[in-house]
């Protein structure tokens, strides 16, 4: 019996965006199992909490589940090697947009391979379409009143701007998803 590929996707996802959903749709064919790894990482502030993070990255990786994909996603707070080794995943699965992110990218696939060299890291381009999408810039746009739909899904574009009125103090974000939704 072969043994069962199982790797993790990590990352704050705070929120998910396509370019992170384009990476966890191709990420599923290369393993039997994925799991995303969904830091804490409080040190990051980040917007929403680790439980609303996960709720949404869930709901955006539900129709990849249901089209035959094993998708799993999970919080974590460890080191990532020892969250790696507790889900028995062999490989971390990491997207690069850029050459600016390899640098980075490079340095912590080399500290992950003295930590741990059993688990393998593998990295894979962001597609031509989200090369340019970041969390951080999703916010920034959406904070500031644009059009975010072309870089999250319709309930993600609707959490932010839910938040983004919170934050405003009106506490009413009907006229921004109506914008969203159309």
């Amino acid at each position: 019996m072969a043994k069962r590929r199982i790797g993790v996707y990590p990352g704050t996802f705070d929120p998910i965006t396509n370019g992170h959903m384009d990476i966890i749709q191709r990420a599923s064919r290369l393993v039997d199992h994925l799991i995303v790894g969904v830091a804490r990482n409080a040190g990051k502030g980040p917007l929403f909490s680790t439980d609303e993070r996960v709720a949404m990255v869930r709901e955006d990786v539900t129709a990849l589940n249901n089209a035959g994909a094993s998708i799993e996603v999970r919080a974590f707070d460890t080191l990532l090697m020892h969250f790696a080794v507790e889900v028995n995943a062999t490989v971390i699965i990491r997207g690069l947009r850029a050459v600016s992110d390899f640098e980075y990218e490079f340095q912590m696939a080399g500290m992950n391979a003295r930590l741990n060299p059993k688990i393998e890291t593998m990295f894979l381009m962001a597609s031509e379409k989200s090369q340019f999408i970041s969390s951080r810039f999703v916010k920034e746009i959406g904070r500031l009143g644009g059009d975010i739909r072309g870089f999250v899904s319709g309930r993600v574009a609707e959490h932010l701007a839910e938040r983004f009125a919170l934050e405003a103090g009106n506490g009413d974000a009907s006229k921004q998803i109506q914008t969203l939704k159309q």
